[in-house]
């Protein structure tokens, strides 16, 4: 179906490549109030078209969470929930992961890719929750960053979903991409991709507008063919009718 376009925007062909590369993200608007205006209406469309948008990993408690999203790392969340379903019955806490051979921790995780060190970092992490925070998951960012293996969009992903605390918005794939597709940041690092959102978006929206964006990143505005006829950002995307 062909994409109508809003008036004065052009599109159609993809842009020359920079490099050899692809075709470099839209500069954001200079100031801070006109980005904060671009991410109110991004966040009113998300929160239409998908009000329900929940984490997709399948998790009971914090502990579920932060073993299934380290190991979604470069890996769908598809196969980590395959994986997990009789991961967590065998390891149903963090003293048994604390306590259970490496090379059993990896022959159980290996269909996720990059199994030995994530084992590796599975191990480490649940040793050091045991030893300095009785088995619980921390419920704080600087403490979950100080374990083997979490990085900071591993401990907002479980601040978030499991604590329903908004410490500061997680950045994949995804949420990166679209928000430079929308102007809302030019940055490529997550760590400063993340420091524009939180500028720009009020703090409530930090937790579900992460969800939203990967749902639509999934179902919509995919990297390479981009269903930009059926977006409900059409109207105001710099980048519409553009592969990205």
């Amino acid at each position: 179906m062909p994409v109508s376009l809003p008036r004065g925007q052009t599109g159609g062909k993809r842009p020359p490549a920079v490099g050899g590369g692809l075709p470099p993200a839209p500069a954001p608007p200079a100031d801070l109030a006109s980005r904060k205006q671009q991410a109110a209406r991004t966040v009113r469309s998300l929160a239409k078209e998908y009000p329900d948008a929940v984490c997709a990993l399948v998790h009971r408690n914090p502990f579920e969470l932060l073993i299934a999203t380290i190991l979604s790392a470069q890996c769908t969340d598809e196969r980590v929930n395959i994986v997990t379903k009789d991961l967590f019955k065998k390891y149903p806490d963090a003293d048994a992961f604390a306590a259970a051979p490496q090379a059993a921790i990896e022959r159980a995780i290996k269909s996720t890719g990059f199994f030995r060190s994530k084992a590796k970092s599975i191990k480490a992490c649940f040793a050091a929750i045991v030893d300095q925070h009785g088995g619980e998951v921390p419920q704080d960012l600087e403490s979950l960053v100080r374990l083997p293996g979490v990085g900071r969009k591993t401990a907002n992903v479980v601040l978030g979903v499991a604590y329903g605390k908004a410490f500061g918005v997680v950045v994949d794939t995804h949420v990166g991409r679209l928000s430079r597709r929308l102007g809302l940041t030019a940055a490529t690092d997550a760590t400063k991709v993340e420091a524009d959102l939180m500028q720009v978006l009020p703090k409530k929206q930090w937790i579900d507008f992460s969800h939203r964006m990967i749902y639509h990143g999934r179902r919509v505005c995919i990297a390479r063919r981009p269903r930009c006829e059926a977006c409900v950002m059409l109207a105001f995307c710099p980048r519409v009718g553009v592969e990205y």
